[in-house]
């Protein structure tokens, strides 16, 4: 197992140990204090420790040797898996917490035995810090230095960004329930419980529609990183036997990267001289980048192309 592999499984456990005691926590509560509030972070919790199985059974899957059918392997499934992950984050998280909101609004209800309810979002945000932790954690390992949202946007790890996403949505949720329940206890008013749930349903929303869209990018078809792509590129373009770059394309394949290079090569003694050149840049690509697992390498000729514009 590679260590962005570990790095995401431990903190997919991190989050599914700390939703699973959250969410019967939840539960309990909601069933017995009546808020809706509560009610719809327990539905949140529910969702997330679905979301974690899911992204341990993409991890799994992504794992499975390659064959004749799926000839580059299935590194892939995760990004199914991860949107899998949003869609239910939108639909079972979000959208359910906003009709309950206005269920709520429509038939305010008032809130007993309240400070359970705070006592329990209480320890939740502890819990939710702890797993965020975690993920914080394995993502400062492999961001080099970015600030959090340039992470996000440029990471192809989709599990370990999709644990993120939904531990900060938690995180503010709980905070949005907090003070919607805080806030029926000082007025009396259950109205601030029912805002309070369609506001964490807003939230969660919007990050599924974050989260979604990072995802769509992978599914669709997305370079290396582009520090990576572009270290590539200069490794390519610094050895000895290669005059230029035509053309490089990376794409990322979950954990995987596929390279197709057209370069411009420097005379060769002959073909056998050519192609163990071509050999020993390959060699040196995977050996300096061992996720590149597939490097197709076409070699070109300075004359071809000035031949080409002459002709034109």
């Amino acid at each position: 197992m590679s260590s962005s592999t570990e790095g995401s499984t431990k903190a997919i456990f991190y989050a599914l140990g700390a939703n699973g005691g959250i969410a019967l926590a939840k539960f309990a509560a909601s069933i017995y204090t009546g808020s809706g509030a509560m009610l719809a972070e327990a539905i949140h919790s529910l969702a997330d420790c679905a979301n974690q199985v899911f992204l341990l059974i993409g991890l799994k899957e992504a794992k499975k040797p390659a064959n004749a059918s799926h000839p580059m392997g299935y590194a892939r499934v995760v990004y199914f898996w991860a949107m899998m992950v949003a869609l239910l984050l939108f639909f079972v998280g979000g959208a359910f917490s906003v009709m309950e909101g206005i269920a709520h609004f429509k038939h305010p209800q008032p809130i007993s035995a309240p400070w359970i309810a705070l006592g329990v979002l209480g320890v939740s945000v502890v819990l939710e810090a702890i797993s965020l932790r975690g993920a914080m954690v394995e993502i400062r390992k492999i961001a080099q230095g970015k600030p959090f949202m340039r992470w996000f946007r440029e990471t192809r790890q989709s599990e370990l960004m999709v644990v993120a996403g939904e531990d900060i949505a938690a995180l503010a949720g709980l905070a949005l329930a907090f003070a919607a329940v805080l806030m029926t206890v000082i007025t009396g008013n259950p109205l601030w419980d029912a805002c309070g749930t369609i506001a964490v349903g807003v939230l969660l929303m919007v990050v599924a529609v974050m989260v979604i869209r990072e995802v769509k990018a992978m599914v669709t078809g997305e370079s290396a990183a582009p520090e990576v792509h572009a270290a590539i590129k200069a490794h390519i373009e610094a050895d000895v036997d290669v005059a230029s770059i035509r053309n490089l394309i990376s794409m990322q394949w979950g954990e995987q990267v596929m390279i197709a290079v057209q370069a411009v090569m420097r005379p060769q003694s002959s073909d056998v001289a050519l192609v163990d050149a071509i050999n020993r840049i390959e060699a040196g690509i995977q050996q300096r980048w061992p996720q590149v697992h597939w490097c197709f390498f076409e070699p070109d000729h300075a004359l071809l192309k000035q031949a080409a514009a002459g002709a034109e």
